[in-house]
């Protein structure tokens, strides 16, 4: 497996607008843009950074991951996303190692990413995404 880079961090929060005046206000860090992943029950808002970008995740429905999230652990970050060549080869790969999989098979992201979410048992408590675009 080639692991790129850091695609990018997720942050939890209750409301983006909200969450945005911190990160452009105060930190000068500007949103490029705001995307809706319906079949995730989530709004994502995109602050590029560098070769990275912060990704603030609000949920449009209270039972979905991100609306469950902050229920049990508040706001906050939520995942980190490692860049892959071949996510295919990739989840096939830590299968293999034994490595436990939330995604066997990818599925698609924002932006037109494909996927994939590691359990948390297997990466020492941290929600890893892998994602190839």
């Amino acid at each position: 497996m080639n692991v790129k880079k850091i695609d990018h961090i997720g942050i939890a929060v209750e409301s983006i607008q909200e969450a945005l005046k911190f990160y452009e206000e105060m930190l000068g860090i500007k949103c490029t843009g705001i995307e809706e992943v319906a079949s995730q029950k989530v709004k994502m808002a995109f602050l590029p950074i560098g070769e990275s970008e912060l990704e603030l995740l609000e949920s449009t429905d209270p039972e979905g991951p991100i609306g469950k999230f902050i229920a049990k652990r508040g706001q906050g970050l939520h995942h980190i996303a490692l860049r892959v060549d071949n996510l295919e080869d990739a989840l096939n790969e830590l299968k293999e190692k034994g490595v436990r999989l939330i995604d066997e098979k990818p599925r698609p992201g924002a932006g037109g990413a494909k996927i994939a979410f590691v359990h948390p048992k297997s990466s020492n408590g941290i929600l890893l995404e892998l994602c190839e675009r």
